[in-house]
């Protein structure tokens, strides 16, 4: 199974399409909190014309279909959808260009005998 052609659609939404592939679906060290909300009326309107929710939504599209690899960096931004800072953003993108990297992987759904192998980032 594989989403290529839709995470392209997304990467194109959400001007992705020609940014970095990234290699990570967090950066080490960040941690979102609601304190990270924008604090000002300047700062609230421009955070208001990202598409926030929208990004969110598609990648959680992806992350029930195909994507269980970025289920957690999912979570962790799906919180913060009434108050949008630009750290939040800044780990939509960050997501956003890790599908960009990973978008020709794809789930096999053989015949033969099922095998489950598991894979977890100890730092996170």
């Amino acid at each position: 199974m594989t989403q290529n052609s839709y995470v392209e659609k997304a990467l194109k939404r959400f001007k992705m399409e020609h940014s970095k592939r990234g290699s990570l679906l967090m950066r080490y060290g960040v941690k979102l909190s609601k304190k990270q909300s924008p604090k000002t009326d300047e700062e609230l309107k421009r955070m208001l014309d990202i598409p926030y929710a929208s990004a969110v939504g598609s990648i959680q599209y992806i992350a029930q279909s195909t994507g269980p690899d970025i289920a957690y960096a999912l979570s962790v931004t799906s919180r913060y959808q009434a108050c949008v800072g630009e750290a939040h953003w800044t780990t939509v993108k960050t997501i956003l260009k890790y599908l960009r990297r990973t978008k020709d992987v794809f789930l096999v759904y053989g015949d033969g005998q099922l095998i489950l192998e598991g894979f977890s980032y100890a730092s996170f």
